[in-house]
């Protein structure tokens, strides 16, 4: 059986704030958060990444869904960066926090770990 060249193909970040979470990720990742319609007549609101299809990696989006709260939760989604620490700087002025400055993790590069105004923490990963 062939694999998939990418493991994550999509990723959900559940939020209580929609607009406050992608002010804080549009901010941070200097990327445009687009809303789209709920899948069925749900009251589900998400907005999402905007993506390349013919690029690597997955997209994503901010989900708001009575019964899926955010923050504290055991999944880490990594953002990639071309060095974390441009976007760290970025984090606390929009309304975020540092849990874990850049740090080396030996051959496969650097991470920080934040906290986006939900509550949620996210990694963002570089090679520099």
């Amino acid at each position: 059986m062939k694999k998939i060249a990418n493991p994550v193909g999509w990723f959900e970040i559940y939020v209580s704030d929609l607009e406050r979470a992608k002010k804080f990720y549009e901010n941070v990742f200097d990327r445009e958060l687009y809303e789209i319609p709920a899948p069925d007549d749900s009251d589900i609101k998400m907005v999402v990444f905007e993506m390349d299809e013919d690029a690597p990696n997955a997209s994503g989006a901010l989900v708001k869904m009575e019964g899926m709260e955010p923050g504290g939760n055991s999944t880490i989604v990594y953002f990639s960066s071309y060095d974390c620490e441009i976007e760290q700087k970025k984090v606390e002025v929009a309304g975020g926090k540092i849990l874990k400055p850049k740090f080396s993790i030996g051959e496969y590069g650097f991470i920080s770990l934040v906290l986006d105004t939900e509550e949620n923490c996210i990694g963002i990963h570089s090679l520099k």
